[in-house]
């Protein structure tokens, strides 16, 4: 089986080597280098000619968004997963519409970047594997691609009565809260706290945004998603 080389373009140095690090975990990938900027980014791409990106949107020279687009124009055999904390819809829509692997808005959680790491091995297993298709293999293909999470990730840990707890805190519809907050509320640890409401927002009853709060670090505030019953 084919090593999948994967280039890190994130402009944030310890977190791209967290991203690297990560990345190492897993045996059928290889972290072949990090770009800090777009130049390096479409230096790197030109002598690397990776597999796969794990590409931010907000760089000190442009915007991902605009390499992934010359990728696609060059028709260049690559695929993105976009990791940036770029929530606009414009920015994520753009992604959807060149073909974006994947789409995951910071600050990362890993769980989600494993399942979708996963899901991008079996779709580049299918392609190298398969010389002509038929149906089977292009919906295998296709549904790699626009996988649903809330069906992938799974249920074990979360029980009924502590997740009603948790959507309790949640009752008014315009309440905010930290994973600090909520575990005070209910009781229960902030490790705890914080793996029930990652599942409430991958199952959509929860909003997770990103809060710099009082000294500049980046925390995830959780809110009901809006027009959830």
């Amino acid at each position: 089986m084919h090593d999948i080389d994967v280039l890190i373009v994130e402009d944030e140095v310890r977190l791209a080597r967290i991203h690297a690090d990560f990345i190492q975990k897993n045996t059928r990938f290889r972290a072949v280098n990090m770009a800090h900027t777009l130049a390096e980014a479409r230096q790197m791409i030109t002598v690397l000619r990776p597999h796969l990106l794990l590409l931010d949107n907000f760089l000190p020279d442009g915007k991902g968004i605009e390499l992934f687009e010359d990728m696609v124009q060059s028709e260049t055999p690559m695929r993105a997963i976009f990791i940036t904390a770029a929530s606009d819809m414009d920015t994520c829509s753009k992604a959807i519409r060149y073909g974006a692997f994947d789409y995951i808005i910071k600050p990362v959680s890993y769980d989600r970047l494993q399942l979708s790491l996963e899901r991008f091995v079996r779709f580049f297993d299918t392609q190298h594997g398969v010389q002509q298709v038929n149906q089977q293999h292009v919906d295998a293909l296709f549904n790699l691609q626009a996988k649903d999470f809330r069906s992938e990730r799974p249920t074990k840990g979360i029980e009924d009565l502590t997740l009603q707890r948790i959507k309790d805190v949640f009752a008014d519809g315009a309440a905010c809260h930290t994973t600090e907050s909520v575990a005070v509320q209910v009781g229960i640890s902030k490790t705890t706290a914080r793996r029930y409401l990652e599942y409430c927002v991958e199952t959509r009853f929860l909003l997770a945004e990103i809060s710099y709060g009082r000294v500049g670090r980046p925390e995830r505030v959780y809110k009901r998603e809006d027009g959830f019953q």
